[in-house]
């Protein structure tokens, strides 16, 4: 089915930054879990029960200085961007929570913990998506209408969305542009917003690749752009580009997110705009 995507002003496209905020939300021996982070920049995956705590400190660094450099970026260009944000790492970094708020930005859930829920059974997944919501109300001051899974989800998760109140979800990767999912809930037919995300721009291709350097990246996420923009001259187009604190918050890949900002900012009919905003646009073009 073909749906109506159309943006403000007749722009061509919706971009779509996302920050994802996981530090602190981890796999942790100190949280209780059974074993430590297994997602590592060295690719150092310990399989036994001891705390790594320099991997822990990795993850800190997104917080202390990873932060300060993104928020600094998104405020020189006025740009209103998607905090996919596991409720517990905001809960550990109130003072990153009051910035996301006073700046105008969407918090979106990603869980609880940064963690896995494929496995959850309906009642303890629901259980998960409860304190997630709560946790983040707790944080922000409201609650979050967009959920993003540790990548894997259950075939309940967007029923459960539904049901706890949620417009739109992010697990999928097949199209650029919107559509509505249709599940049964509580005996009827209803409807959440796929708000489509990307990974082959995501910035986790450094952890992924340690040889993936900014540049390419950069020339990566620019053509990415530039193809969705010419498209977009027909039928509007979204373009997601994901990133972390403690991996795009580096020294040396900072500069990266930099450039692609100027990038689209040079692009005067591009809505900049959260993934919230353009769920909510979607769902007003086209009503249930």
């Amino acid at each position: 089915m073909t749906y109506r995507f159309t943006l403000p002003e007749d722009q061509r496209l919706a971009m779509s930054f996302v920050v994802n905020v996981e530090e602190g939300a981890e796999q942790s021996i100190a949280a209780g879990d059974k074993g430590p982070e297994l997602v590592d920049e060295l690719g150092v995956a310990l399989k036994i029960p001891i705390r790594n705590y320099p991997n822990e400190s990795n993850y800190l660094y997104g917080i202390n200085a990873g932060a300060p450099r993104v928020m600094s970026l998104l405020a020189r260009h006025a740009f209103r961007c998607t905090f996919t944000a596991a409720a517990v790492a905001l809960e550990k970094a109130p003072g990153l929570a009051r910035a996301i708020v006073a700046a105008g930005h969407e918090v979106c859930s990603h869980g609880h913990r940064w963690i896995h829920q494929f496995s959850f059974k309906e009642d303890r997944e629901r259980e998960f998506i409860r304190a997630a919501t709560e946790s983040i109300r707790a944080s922000i001051g409201e609650r979050p209408y967009g959920w993003l899974s540790r990548y894997l989800f259950t075939a309940n998760t967007r029923r459960l969305l539904i049901e706890e109140g949620y417009l739109y979800h992010m697990d999928d990767l097949a199209d650029d542009v919107p559509r509505w999912e249709f599940v049964g809930a509580g005996g009827d037919r209803r409807g959440i917003v796929i708000v489509p995300y990307a990974l082959d721009t995501n910035d986790m291709k450094f952890w992924l690749a340690p040889a993936y350097s900014p540049a390419q990246w950069l020339d990566y996420a620019i053509a990415s752009f530039d193809q969705l923009y010419e498209e977009g001259a027909s039928r509007p187009k979204l373009m997601s580009l994901g990133v972390h604190l403690r991996i795009i918050g580096r020294p040396g890949r900072i500069g990266a997110l930099a450039r692609f900002m100027q990038h689209v900012a040079a692009h005067k009919d591009v809505w900049v705009a959260s993934r919230l905003s353009i769920a909510k646009r979607f769902a007003e073009l086209n009503p249930l």
